[in-house]
């Protein structure tokens, strides 16, 4: 039988969301719990990967098992986890669902502050420079439709085309944070991070409008800034179609 695992996280103490070598992941730490209270190992698949010091609200894996999931045994699979993730849901669903594959859009966050707050330190971007918000906004609308968006992706990435279609990009204020807010039906490794750093460069003059337009036909990820940290960004939602799986509220 195939499961939905629902989760979000605290990325600040986590090496990114895939298992790996080089330190604690939250696949890692999930599949280590479920080993613990099924007595038998289990492989997840992840919608989103998120990098170390990444944030999710909502984020998805899928996996298999031969028999009916315990559904009252996840109060006790929340307990074997560490207190930074917290598994929402686990859902049955088809045979063939994907939570990868089958997912219509994801969309992030990415907090920026401008004055010195310790209290979120962890999950927000210092960046206290003056800004020019009109280019930035400008420069954000080139972000929309359908690109090749090579120039945002860092090297390495293992995927078939850099064609991404964005359905949002926009700045907003939230309790005297900038967030960026960006919703598309896939996004490639470092991406959003890249488009935020780049992005405040026009807005302190360093990239003019035809700059940015250039650095996003280029398909050269030489010519993008990679700086923003990982600790602003989140993953808000990862959205399926109803037949897949039943929308659950973004906490």
């Amino acid at each position: 039988m195939r499961y939905f695992l629902e989760v979000c996280y605290k990325g600040t103490n986590f090496n990114g969301f895939q298992i790996q070598n080089t330190g604690k992941t939250i696949q890692g730490e999930i599949q280590n719990a479920l080993l613990k209270l099924l007595k038998d190992p289990i492989i997840l698949t992840g919608s989103s990967r998120t990098d170390a010091g990444v944030h999710a609200l909502q984020n998805y894996f899928h996996f298999d098992i031969a028999g009916a999931f315990p559904m009252g045994k996840v109060y006790n699979l929340n307990s074997m986890v560490s207190p930074d993730i917290v598994i929402k849901r686990i859902v049955e669903v088809g045979a063939e669902a994907h939570a990868r594959f089958d997912a219509n859009t994801r969309e992030y966050k990415y907090y920026i502050h401008q004055s010195k707050n310790p209290f979120i330190q962890d999950t927000s971007y210092y960046y206290p420079y003056t800004m020019d918000w009109d280019k930035l906004k400008a420069a954000t609308a080139l972000v929309l439709g359908r690109h090749d968006f090579s120039s945002f992706s860092k090297k390495n990435t293992q995927v078939n085309n850099h064609f991404c279609e964005i359905f949002k990009a926009e700045w907003s204020m939230d309790n005297e944070q900038i967030v960026f807010n960006i919703r598309g039906n896939r996004f490639l490794r470092g991406m959003v991070r890249a488009l935020v750093a780049t992005l405040l460069k026009v807005g302190r003059g360093y990239f003019s409008f035809d700059d940015f337009a250039a650095i996003l036909a280029a398909h050269d990820c030489t010519k993008a800034d990679f700086s923003a940290p990982g600790k602003g960004l989140f993953l808000v939602e990862v959205a399926y179609p109803t037949e897949v799986i039943t929308p659950s509220p973004v906490m």
